[in-house]
């Protein structure tokens, strides 16, 4: 027998890491499905039961037999490899996370095809609905209507249009927020004190805002149609959204006259939401076509697809690190921090004569960088010239632009000097320079995220923070060893055909000693229903 032949079969969820691109792998953690409590394994029955129940005649078709499909049962917490044996026919995978990830690992994730399952559960005593993600949410909630091609088709591209979206730095302080609000809420330990920081500390990012970026609209769109999302005719509309999927409370409040529905529309990138509260308006997608009407007119918005002069404001004022595609392909990441603005418009949709890349700048075709990052600046001169092998150079171009240098390699150039109809412009010395008749695309963060993560990521950005690592060890901490033991013995008579009088009398009266413990209290009904 051959040693290939010896190896060992690598486990679907293996076979799903190991398909992923480097810089995304450091996100991802082991389920450790042994680790679950016997309470966790009840509140997912708790929820998946009643759920099930309540959603068969008011979720999306697929639902129900989604479940099924891709693996996730109703009496335990599903593993991941249980259900990436099933999600691989639909063409999907899904990975363990720890809480948040960053908006631009989860989107990436999504466009791969690939479902970031939080490993952690919600706690009992938030049953009804938390704003942490936990494997209620992101399994019952998502992966059930994947079995619907359409739906899944849209998922997948849903993620790509906000993985090209440009976010802002006031995006990335409000997202470190409601990761911090989630890790407080979920914690047993935190106080009032400290969830009423927490809150204000959300409020205020969300007011440090200087305007809308692209990715907020992105994730909106993004809320209220596969997290909050309803389809059919507005009298009578099925539930799709994980969201409303995976809530108790809102599965049931969403479909009331106190949830105002309207028809689906663009307007809904531009709607805000609130994640601590039940939704007010929910928006209503004549079925899964009309999603993809709505998300192409949004994507037609984005400097993604539009580039040109609306790309470059979009990245001036963001002031984060995004990528230009020059005309000939070549694409450069880094932040753009000025554009000089040309005589009139030379070229549909584009008005700007030069634009300025703020250092480290990156190069590459394809979305893959050949060489090290360039340490200095760049610049980007709009029009048709020629620039010398090697030696002097001037272009004259026609927005008004007039650079003179020297070129000392492909792109770099020294002693630059420039104007602009006899204005002297503020220009570096050592730069490199480019040449483009057009700019068809600004898109959101790097454009090639695994050599530029390789370079300048945070080594600190772990798939878990020690806040979270704290939070959880003492979450699984605050159950006793003897109410672990009633759990488990509460399932086990379940699990056992038959229901024995004497024994559940027995575990009734142990049961007592816990009345705070409204949960088991719930599973010895349902058990005394049973008999």
């Amino acid at each position: 027998m051959s040693d290939t032949a010896m190896l060992p079969v690598p486990s679907p969820t293996r076979r799903a890491i190991d398909r992923l691109p480097t810089h995304l792998r450091r996100f991802v953690v082991d389920q450790d499905h042994e680790a679950y409590t016997p309470r966790d394994h009840a509140v997912w029955r708790h929820i998946l039961h009643r759920l099930a129940g309540r959603l068969k005649d008011t979720a999306h078709a697929s639902y129900l037999s989604g479940l099924a499909a891709t693996g996730i049962g109703l009496e335990r917490i599903p593993s991941l490899d249980e259900m990436n044996e099933k999600l691989e026919a639909l063409g999907w995978s899904a990975v363990g996370v720890r809480g948040f990830i960053p908006p631009a690992v989860f989107t990436e994730l999504q466009s791969l095809g690939v479902l970031a399952i939080a490993a952690d559960i919600r706690s009992h005593e938030h049953i009804e609905y938390t704003p942490a993600p936990d494997i209620v949410h992101e399994s019952a909630g998502h992966a059930p209507i994947l079995a619907d091609q359409r739906y899944a088709a849209y998922l997948k591209r849903c993620g790509e249009a906000g993985f090209r979206a440009i976010a802002s730095v006031e995006d990335q302080a409000v997202y470190e927020a409601i990761r911090n609000l989630s890790v407080v809420k979920e914690d047993p330990a935190a106080t009032e004190e400290e969830v009423r920081l927490a809150q204000e500390r959300l409020h205020a990012a969300g007011a440090s805002r200087r305007y809308v970026s692209e990715s907020t609209k992105a994730s909106r769109l993004y809320w209220w149609t596969a997290e909050y999302g309803l389809v059919g005719s507005l009298e009578d509309p099925k539930l799709y959204g994980a969201g409303l999927l995976s809530s108790l409370g809102e599965a049931a409040h969403c479909l009331t006259l106190a949830v105002k529905k309207v028809p689906l529309s663009l307007s809904c990138a531009d709607t805000e939401y609130d994640i601590t509260r039940m939704q007010p308006q929910l928006f209503v997608a004549r079925d899964f076509d009309h999603l993809f009407e709505v998300l192409e007119a949004f994507e037609a918005t984005l400097g993604w697809r539009r580039g040109g002069d609306h790309g470059l404001e979009e990245a001036l004022r963001a002031r984060t690190v995004n990528h230009l595609v020059l005309d000939d392909g070549l694409e450069l990441t880094g932040k753009v921090v000025a554009r000089i603005p040309a005589r009139g418009e030379l070229v549909p949709g584009l008005a700007t004569a030069l634009a300025r890349i703020e250092g480290p700048v990156q190069l590459s075709r394809h979305g893959q960088a050949g060489q090290r990052p360039w340490p200095g600046e760049a610049l980007v001169a709009f029009g048709s010239g020629l620039l010398p092998h090697r030696g002097a150079f001037s272009l004259d171009l026609p927005s008004g632009l007039f650079l003179t240098g020297f070129r000392v390699g492909e792109h770099e150039v020294i002693n630059l000097r420039g104007h602009q109809d006899g204005r002297p412009l503020d220009l570096p010395s050592w730069a490199l320079l480019f040449l483009s008749g057009s700019l068809p695309s600004v898109a959101g963060g790097p454009a090639d995220p695994g050599s530029w993560d390789a370079w300048f990521g945070d080594p600190s950005a772990l798939a878990e923070g020690e806040a979270e690592a704290q939070a959880r060890d003492r979450k699984a901490q605050a159950l006793p060893g003897d109410l672990a033991a009633l759990y488990v013995e509460a399932r086990t008579l379940r699990e056992g055909g038959r229901i024995e009088a004497h024994r559940l009398g027995s575990l009734a009266v142990r049961a007592a000693e816990h009345p705070g413990e409204w949960l088991l209290q719930a599973e010895l009904a349902e058990l005394e229903a049973m008999r």
